[in-house]
């Protein structure tokens, strides 16, 4: 891991270094060009993270100064528990940064987030073709086995 790594909570002067990271998570699974997020999107998301009614937090990673990566997490109520389940909804890092523990890192502070909001649980997804992001999510969590179904309405 980066010894010069900080993972933090989102601020609003952030805005600048956060939106090429986002733009690039959106590119990576296919938002880009004619398919990208609609502009209100990025600018509602990025108010939600501020607005203390949401259930929807950032954490960012930092090195010498500059955002290299970025997670987006959501705490929500469930069926089958009492206590609020967390979902890791976005996870992304810059190139320069892969392979570097950045986004374990990243991570490992939603599961401190989590654990500190009284959640016992962290679930996320990913695409089946992300095949090196599932070597280090292999190593720090255990797939459920459940599948994603979706139909756009």
């Amino acid at each position: 891991m980066q010894t010069d790594l900080l993972i933090r909570p989102i601020e609003p002067a952030d805005y600048d270094q956060w939106l090429p990271l986002w733009d690039a998570y959106n590119e990576f699974y296919g938002r880009s060009g004619a398919t990208a997020l609609p502009l209100e999107i990025t600018q509602i998301t990025w108010s939600r993270f501020f607005d203390p009614d949401e259930p929807v937090n950032a954490l960012v990673a930092e090195s010498n100064g500059k955002l290299v990566g970025l997670t987006h997490y959501i705490f929500h109520r469930s069926t089958t528990a009492l206590d609020l389940n967390c979902y890791l909804q976005d996870l992304f890092t810059n190139k320069s940064a892969r392979g570097k523990g950045v986004g374990r890192a990243l991570i490992n502070g939603v599961y401190e987030r989590a654990k500190f909001a009284g959640s016992p649980r962290v679930y996320w997804q990913t695409h089946e073709t992300n095949i090196t992001a599932m070597k280090l999510y292999d190593k720090i969590a255990e797939r459920s086995g459940f599948l994603v179904y979706r139909k756009q309405i």
